[in-house]
């Protein structure tokens, strides 16, 4: 069986590691299996992070909504079960916005999500 040299491919395939460590510490940027073990953990924290951050900022906005709601009388569950019952299309990153930089719309909707219901 010929000896295979692969000079190019694995030095390539290690300067792609090597480049994706760069800004880590030490030897994690320099020798390359501790770059590669760090990479490969760097790479599943990543992906696992892009999924946990849609849930820390969905928490932030029903907090945010929850303080505007109870400030104007209303309990965070019964102001969006008000707002469903009247078929107002905004979602909770609308809403905290609203609750943030308009309170004076917040404020009219929760006079709408009242009024559902009331009625």
């Amino acid at each position: 069986m010929p000896r295979v040299k692969r000079g190019s491919n694995r030095r390539e395939r290690r300067q792609k590691v090597l480049r994706l460590a760069k800004g880590f510490r030490a030897t994690k940027s320099k020798l390359y299996r501790s770059a590669k073990e760090s990479v490969d953990r760097a790479l599943s924290y990543a992906y696992r992070d892009r999924r946990t951050r849609k849930r820390d900022f969905r928490r932030l906005w029903i907090i945010r909504i929850g303080a505007a709601a109870r400030t104007n009388g209303m309990s965070y569950s019964t102001f969006i079960a008000g707002l469903t019952k009247a078929n107002v299309g905004l979602n909770r990153k609308q809403l905290s916005e609203l609750a943030i930089h308009d309170a004076a719309a917040f404020a009219e909707l929760v006079g709408v999500s009242k009024q559902a219901l009331a009625g």
